[in-house]
């Protein structure tokens, strides 16, 4: 199977828009991430995970969210790829980037982002097989903190424990959809102060989904689909936190079984 087959069209936003207007349109599609153009050219892309960095750095404490443009956010560091390139090699890539950009010389053609390629794979296994180990966070852990674990770890969601138990999850689009509203209703004055103050707790969803260790890969990548699931915590039979299954994982567990 090559690349055209899998990839789907992409979203895009131009550089000079701001960064509210870019949450907005990942609120719309769902999305995770756009490709940012520069007078119709591509320019780079736009994350989630850019977007809370950029909200949550102190020197831009004190500006409204709606004052951020996407160039602030945006990482010039895109792998092109060719239609015709193989799945099998466009995972190995996959291992290392959130989305790969087809191309026809300088014509956008569409992306295969993470979601796309699990959508062509059929996996053997168990999650124990793929499952990462698990960084956690607490209800009562400042979200600023959780937000550097997310950028300095490269992981998009933590799971949430309280007492030995699982009781939520939070994401890199929660802290910044967080971290957003934050900007716009506190005072620049009062930000660096208060930002503080925000809680997981505060932020975080409950009622997460979960798998255990002895489900069957394919099942999990099914149910990851059809929940729009980044990545889901593993339990054992105890009902104990032991793993993190994400999309990445998926593609590692695949790339070492060549």
């Amino acid at each position: 199977m090559k690349v055209k087959e899998i990839m789907s069209k992409p979203v895009t936003i131009d550089k000079s828009e701001r960064i509210t207007h870019a949450l907005d349109i990942m609120e719309k599609h769902d999305l995770r991430r756009l490709l940012v153009t520069n007078d119709g050219k591509l320019g780079g892309t736009i994350t989630m995970r850019q977007i809370a960095r950029v909200l949550g750095t102190r020197q831009r404490l004190g500006m409204p969210a709606t004052s951020l443009h996407v160039a602030s956010a945006t990482s010039d560091s895109v792998v092109k790829v060719d239609p015709d390139m193989k799945t099998e090699d466009a995972v190995i890539l996959l291992q290392k980037t959130s989305v790969l950009v087809v191309m026809d010389e300088d014509e956008i053609l569409g992306w295969v982002r993470p979601k796309d390629m699990l959508k062509a794979l059929r996996m053997s296994g168990l999650a124990a097989d793929a499952m990462r180990t698990p960084l956690t966070a607490s209800p009562s852990d400042r979200l600023i903190h959780v937000r550097r674990v997310m950028l300095d770890r490269d992981v998009g969601r933590l799971p949430v424990m309280e007492n030995g138990k699982l009781v939520g999850i939070i994401s890199e689009r929660d802290v910044a959809k967080s971290l957003r509203a934050f900007r716009d209703l506190v005072q620049g004055g009062q930000q660096e102060a208060r930002v503080k103050n925000l809680l997981v707790s505060d932020v975080m969803s409950r009622g997460v989904k979960s798998t255990y260790v002895d489900t069957p890969l394919e099942e999990a990548r099914k149910e990851m689909l059809e929940e729009d699931l980044g990545g889901i915590p593993v339990l054992n039979q105890k009902n104990e936190l032991v793993g993190m299954l994400t999309r990445r994982c998926f593609f590692d567990y695949l790339a070492k079984q060549k």
